[in-house]
């Protein structure tokens, strides 16, 4: 079972404040495949992480500590897995992780996967929560390809749980996603405008009105320069420091429930993409859980 951080660094379930769970489900994805290996190869990177973070001053395996739950949804194996069922497993092994109090990092898999852990989620609490959305697409098809549950309905799915979302770094988007987000006045945070204002994280921070907020990062988000391994590129995106910015910002002004980092399609010999998704899932989880965040 490959684990993150390696086994070395690896505690017991029981004294686990985060879990790391793999969802290697590829069924719609519409350019390049290959996003159902971006849990194992995320995995394999984190091997080679350094355990101490230098910003933070601390080792958060450490003191949080990090376990990695057994891969679900698994399309490697069950090519014929139907979303129902993902979405289905997906709730109820994310429900059981809530009911257990860990913070959850959900590895993708397909952004599609995000509606199955945003239902467990709504379930489990008994008060709202915004979801933040770093993506270069809006997600907002009502149906793509005859699916409902295309990776690029799957914000549309989530705002249906009737969770307010925040969209971040969005730079394309189709004409149906453009009335929406003008009929239902979705805030987003445009990739070009992101650029021209460095006062941008203050703007999405008030754009959210509820004191808890569910991440979620389609690896597309960011600036394919050094995220090259997606399904969908494209260019622009935010970079690596003001993605980092805007994580602990996140992360000290409210209380982070759980994330997931989706749609990681590896590129063969080139380890950057999984090396750097694997970096920044250990970033957010010291993030979350530095002395001082908003828990």
């Amino acid at each position: 079972m490959k684990q993150f951080l390696g086994s070395e660094s690896q505690v017991p379930y029981s004294q686990a404040r985060a879990v790391i769970l793999p969802i290697p489900y590829e069924a719609t994805t519409t350019y390049r495949k290959g996003c159902e290996e971006g849990p194992d190869a995320i995995l394999d990177a984190s091997d080679q992480l350094e355990a101490y973070d230098e910003e933070l001053g601390w080792e958060p395996c450490h003191t949080v500590g990090i376990y990695t739950w057994d891969a679900i949804a698994d399309t490697r194996r069950d090519p014929d897995l139907g979303a129902e069922e993902m979405l289905a497993a997906t709730t109820e092994t994310v429900r059981r992780l809530i009911e257990d109090k860990k913070f959850v990092v959900a590895l993708g898999g397909e952004h599609a996967i995000t509606t199955g852990v945003a239902q467990a989620y709504r379930d489990a609490l008994n008060e709202p929560f915004t979801v933040a959305q770093i993506d270069a697409h809006g997600d907002l098809r009502s149906t793509f390809e005859g699916s409902e549950h295309n990776h690029a309905c799957v914000m549309r799915r989530v705002r249906e749980l009737g969770l307010p979302t925040l969209p971040v770094g969005i730079r394309a988007i189709c004409r149906e996603e453009a009335e929406l987000i003008k009929a239902e006045r979705i805030p987003v945070l445009w990739a070009r405008e992101i650029d021209r204002d460095p006062q941008w994280i203050d703007k999405a921070l008030s754009l959210i009105a509820t004191p808890k907020v569910f991440l979620t990062i389609d690896l597309d988000g960011l600036d394919p320069g050094f995220m090259p391994g997606v399904g969908t590129p494209e260019p622009g995106g935010l970079g690596w420091h003001e993605t980092l910015r805007f994580l602990r910002r996140l992360c000290e002004e409210f209380e982070v429930i759980g994330a997931d980092v989706m749609e990681l399609a590896p590129l063969g010999e080139s380890v950057v993409s999984e090396f750097t998704a694997a970096k920044l899932i250990y970033k957010l989880i010291g993030y979350r859980f530095y002395p001082g965040a908003g828990l």
